[in-house]
């Protein structure tokens, strides 16, 4: 059965009409992930990158240790935006971020278990919900060392979204530092699924390839040129897809790979080794709560 909700959520991420989306889950039997493809298909919907996400509340917090070799990033959740404003739950995010730079944690059910001030950080977490009354998790984080190079980080809007960067560099200060950081507030903006072409899984490739071939042929192209309208339209994935291919955010005529290369002159070779962002709340569902309607119903029991 095809839901209002279905129909919401699919108009949320891809940007087509209700009906439009009403079809297209019906054909895809309430599929979404097929009825996206069905709606690409009919160059009715964007690439969906920016997936219609409810976000929960909470903060991202990083840390970079000062001689930029060891950083750490945490998504750190609670319940509302008022207590995400609280500072012991600012600070405790702050201390996580700084703790995941150094853990040998593997997961978050570890990481929750290390040492923090004589007791554990589930233990932490634990106290300020008693103290708060609102429920908070430690939802995900991440470790980036870089031993030929350096990590920078980027905070956007106060910890909406956070951002690491790993540079192979032949030198480490403050100008390589500023590169690095150059790319992570990229990052921040594109949010790029792939670092380079080469990491484009081939699973991933063929069902953009099988698309474009669709839309093409909805567009009424001969079959003998199909193909060279694929291999075009792929070369545009990479550019949208992938961060060393992407045009740079503060200088479009040229991509972040070349940037960083031309930069790194300066200082000796320099290239991106990694990255990793963290949105709060992405994918993750958060109920809306109708306030006023929450009274009435309160104050009809009473």
């Amino acid at each position: 059965m095809i839901t209002a909700q279905m129909v919401k959520e699919l108009r949320d991420r891809t940007g087509a009409g209700m009906m439009d989306s009403k079809k297209a889950l019906t054909q895809a039997d309430g599929d979404m992930d097929k009825a996206i493809e069905i709606l690409r298909e009919k160059g009715l919907a964007s690439v969906a990158k920016k997936a219609g996400r409810i976000a929960a509340e909470g903060v991202v917090a990083t840390y970079v240790s000062e001689d930029m070799k060891h950083a750490g990033m945490v998504e750190f959740n609670c319940e509302t935006d008022f207590v995400s404003l609280n500072e012991e739950f600012k600070k405790l995010a702050h201390d996580f971020a700084k703790l995941a730079a150094t853990t040998e944690a593997k997961d978050v059910e570890a990481f929750v278990q290390e040492s923090y001030e004589n007791a554990t950080v589930q233990d932490a977490i634990s106290g300020l919900i008693a103290k708060i009354g609102e429920n908070m998790s430690l939802r995900r984080f991440v470790r980036m060392d870089a031993p030929d190079g350096l990590v920078a980080s980027y905070i956007h809007m106060g910890g909406k979204i956070g951002v690491l960067v790993q540079l192979k560099s032949e030198t480490v200060n403050e100008e390589a530092q500023r590169i690095a950081k150059d790319v992570a507030m990229h990052v921040a903006a594109t949010n790029p699924a792939f670092l380079t072409k080469e990491e484009v899984d081939q699973d991933t490739l063929e069902k953009e390839k099988e698309i474009y071939r669709v839309q093409a042929k909805n567009e009424g192209k001969p079959d003998n040129i199909v193909e060279k309208m694929v291999l075009g339209r792929i070369q545009k994935y990479y550019k949208e897809a992938v961060l060393l291919e992407q045009p740079f955010v503060k200088d479009p005529d040229v991509s972040v790979g070349s940037y960083v290369q031309n930069e790194g002159k300066k200082l000796g070779a320099m290239s991106v080794v990694r990255y990793a962002r963290f949105e709060k709340g992405e994918g993750i569902e958060k109920k809306v709560e109708d306030f006023a309607a929450e009274v009435a119903a309160q104050m009809n029991k009473a």
